[in-house]
């Protein structure tokens, strides 16, 4: 879907036509302290950087939320999303600390693998 989108946006944007040259313009000239960054300005690109990878993230759980088992994968989110602490998860579910250890290492594992997926089928 992201990939449609900018897609969309490259498709929207008119080429380029020759610009007239206006070096030569007193008028169109440019103070110097104006010509100079903003320290304080958004950074775009890391802005559109952490919202991709966000979008892959929620797309990678999205499709492991349908593969994996319902219990497993709300274990994961209770302890790693939520941030509950380790002995409220076991309580909750009833399980052992070592199964929910076991269950985030193989979790985190596959929403990497599936990350990486994504990102090589949107490029």
């Amino acid at each position: 879907m992201t990939r449609w989108r900018v897609v969309d946006q490259f498709r929207k944007r008119k080429p380029a036509t020759g610009h007239k040259s206006l070096a030569n313009d007193p008028q169109s000239r440019t103070d110097s302290i104006e010509a100079l960054p903003d320290p304080n300005a958004v950074d775009l690109n890391a802005v559109w950087e952490a919202e991709w990878q966000t979008n892959l993230l929620n797309a990678a759980m999205d499709n492991l939320r349908r593969r994996i088992d319902p219990q497993k994968f709300q274990i994961f989110d209770f302890y790693v999303n939520k941030g509950w602490p380790l002995e409220k998860v076991s309580k909750r579910f009833k399980v052992s600390t070592d199964l929910i250890y076991q269950i985030k290492h193989r979790m985190t594992e596959t929403i990497r693998t599936e990350v990486n997926r994504l990102e090589k089928e949107m490029t």
